[in-house]
């Protein structure tokens, strides 16, 4: 019996996706961390008011704002910092700022730049003087170094894509996304560890269906010539 007899044609008409089904690519890192995500959409719409009635006559429309937040899971490290460390994404920072273990040399290790014996000898009561170090260029005080903190993070994209078992697709992105806070916490009552981080975004693409290869022109699912 041919497979178009067998589906049910209620399956080719309305198509829906849960979380399970989407997953998100920040950048061009698949983030496989990703619990929920979030956004909202804010416009300034003010009246305009003349003398001779109480009622708005019209609205002014002005600045839009994009805002929002994500929530993943952190396994044994910060899983958003360490996509980013891993696909070489630097930010420049002024060297006097700048952690030894986060050079753009350094690779692989970022263990603390203080050990515990040096910690030790920084008494109670102690100062530490900090000085600018010499520049002979307008960049000279800048170098490459991976992030530490996720809103050194340069902007970036994330797309959502999703596919469903019955062959459906679809897409949506949020384009030129800064993040702003980062917040993280335990207690004897978690099970898993979960980070949240908040972000802003110049534009958001909304969902949007496409075209998935492997459904055939009748609504089935299957490998297509």
């Amino acid at each position: 019996m041919a497979n178009n007899q067998i589906v049910t044609e209620s399956s080719q008409s309305y198509n829906s996706m849960a979380g399970a089904d989407i997953k998100a690519v920040f950048g061009n890192i698949p983030f496989g961390e990703l619990q929920a995500i979030s956004y909202a959409v804010t416009r300034e719409k003010a009246p305009i008011y003349t003398m001779g009635s109480p009622d708005p006559r019209s609205y002014s429309r002005n600045k839009r704002g994009i805002a929002g937040s994500f929530v993943w899971i952190n396994f044994d490290r910060h899983a958003l910092l360490e996509n980013f460390r891993k696909a070489g994404v630097f930010f420049l920072s002024d060297i006097d700022d700048l952690r030894p273990a986060y050079v753009a040399a350094q690779t692989g290790s970022l263990d603390s730049v203080l050990t515990t014996s040096q910690l030790s000898t920084v008494r109670p009561g102690s100062t530490i003087e900090f000085a600018e170090s010499p520049i002979d260029s307008v960049w000279g005080d800048q170098e490459a170094a991976l992030p530490w903190y996720s809103d050194q993070i340069p902007p970036f994209d994330i797309v959502l894509a999703a596919n469903n078992e019955y062959g459906a697709s679809a897409q949506m992105r949020l384009i030129g996304v800064e993040i702003l806070n980062d917040g993280m916490g335990v207690s004897i009552d978690d099970t898993v560890i979960e980070s949240q981080s908040t972000f802003v975004c110049r534009t958001i693409l909304p969902w949007t269906s496409v075209t998935n290869p492997f459904r055939r022109e009748d609504g089935t699912v299957g490998p297509v010539s």
